[in-house]
């Protein structure tokens, strides 16, 4: 059996899907609902580390890992034993039922690491991302006692009803509504995307004026209970929040009793080059009053965190929070080892050298194609904005999605983000080789080069 973690990509079947893998995808069409919408041929057997095996024995590189849910890789054996050891106990204990030990041991870890503000901090657990979300909007009107929430333009929380409405794209929304209400929108900082030409001064001047207008237009600040904000924007585009804004946010919360929250789902757990984007924000003397994380928490098992100074978890009214299987004792269990993974082996290191070689790759060898409109993010979360046109920054929304079926006929697995879906975005495993990385860099260059020659550039 070939040893994945150290593999390359290689595809043996003619044609992709190969025919076990294509026997798959049609049960899969017959079975599963056609709005779970999947374009790529990859049928997953086995995987260890950044590559996964498909039934016919082709194996690719995987730079979406479950949309950042494995950092840590593929099957890494630590967790199998940490899953493998607590299942050999028990499953499940529901905490409103009574007390396992690991929600209790993650929660601590939780309280330790993660940098929102106070001394004191508690964290709940959820399933999901929209669970966590959801969660944190509630535990910040059961401290404020206020209803009304900000978020902004591009911005992605979930698929619940209430996060739905948080969502900016509303293809995400489609024909679901009517949404709860108190939630209005202001527009995320989109540097490259600022009025043209504003100084990066001006710019974030631009964004703040346009928050205050919010509460001119749609809410007046004291009815406000929070403000949702990701560090760096997912599916908006890897937009990154400049730290200069965040400060200017943060006095605005300060100012008028809002509470600051920051949505970590997809930056979390070393993705950044630190274990979240809200050290920076610490760092700087912006930090979240709430944040909420899940994702690449327990490397592939469902389990999502809220966590929050110990006053405003408190002021939560009893039973408004909490569910059946919020803190999973095997889930737990995992996301133990995730944070111990990522620590012994410095894995937010290994991110901000997996990010310089990404963005040096994408500097020096695709901006001579003409048609990179930005290099942009933190750490290993690097976006790269494909134009038609580098003046009028005309989205290139055919070429990104040529794009991901080309890679993915190479062996590389990569996905597009953004509002105009131009952004190919780079979450692969922190785990990935260097040999793995170059190999990864080097199909997308030549998936580049053949798209734009079969769209006449």
């Amino acid at each position: 059996m070939i040893d994945l973690r150290n593999a390359l990509p290689e595809i043996k079947t003619d044609e992709l899907p190969g025919p076990k893998a294509r026997a798959v995808i049609e049960r899969r069409s017959k079975a599963v609902p056609d709005a779970i919408r999947c374009v790529y041929p990859l049928v997953a057997e086995r995987g260890e580390g950044a590559m996964v095996e498909d039934p016919d024995g082709n194996i690719f590189l995987d730079w979406v890992g479950g949309v950042g849910v494995l950092n840590v890789g593929y099957s890494c054996p630590e967790l199998i034993s940490a899953v493998k050891g607590q299942a050999d106990k028990y499953f499940h204990v529901m905490m409103n039922i009574g007390t396992h030990e690991g929600y209790v041991r993650l929660a601590e870890e939780m309280n330790r690491i993660v940098p929102v503000r106070g001394d004191k901090k508690k964290t709940m657990f959820a399933n999901s991302g929209a669970e966590a979300d959801e969660n944190a909007v509630k535990i910040a009107r059961g401290y404020t006692k206020r209803q009304n929430i900000i978020v902004f333009s591009g911005a992605f929380h979930g698929r619940t009803s209430l996060t739905m409405a948080m969502t900016s794209k509303k293809s995400y929304a489609y024909g679901m509504g009517p949404f709860p209400g108190g939630v209005y929108r202001a527009d995320f900082p989109y540097m490259y995307r600022a009025p043209k030409g504003y100084s990066e001064d001006e710019a974030i001047d631009y964004y703040i004026d346009r928050l205050m207008k919010v509460f001119e237009e749609c809410s007046a600040p004291e009815h406000v209970a929070a403000i949702v904000a990701e560090p760096i924007q997912g599916e908006g585009g890897f937009v990154p929040a400049p730290i200069e804004w965040v400060k200017a946010v943060r006095k605005i919360c300060d100012k008028y009793g809002i509470l600051l929250v920051a949505d970590e789902v997809q930056t979390g757990f070393a993705r950044s080059g630190r274990m979240f984007v809200s050290e920076y924000w610490k760092e700087a003397g912006c930090a979240p009053d709430i944040m909420t994380a899940a994702k690449s928490i327990a490397g592939g098992l469902p389990l999502s965190a809220v966590t929050a100074s110990a006053e405003i978890m408190d002021a939560c009214p009893t039973g408004t929070i909490g569910g059946t299987y919020c803190g999973n004792a095997v889930a737990c269990a995992a996301a133990l080892e995730v944070i111990k993974y990522i620590e012994k082996n410095k894995l937010c290191e290994r991110a901000s050298e997996i990010g310089k070689k990404v963005t040096d790759f994408y500097i020096n060898e695709l901006v001579g194609y003409g048609v990179v409109g930005d290099v942009r993010g933190i750490g290993a979360f690097i976006g790269l904005e494909l134009v038609k046109d580098k003046d009028t920054k005309e989205p290139y929304q055919e070429l990104v999605s040529a794009l991901v079926l080309k890679a993915a006929s190479k062996g590389l697995i990569i996905e597009s983000a953004g509002t105009y879906g131009n952004v190919i975005r780079c979450l692969c495993p922190l785990v990935v080789t260097d040999a793995q990385l170059e190999a990864g860099l080097s199909i997308l260059k030549e998936s580049l080069r053949e798209c734009l020659e079969e769209l006449g550039n």
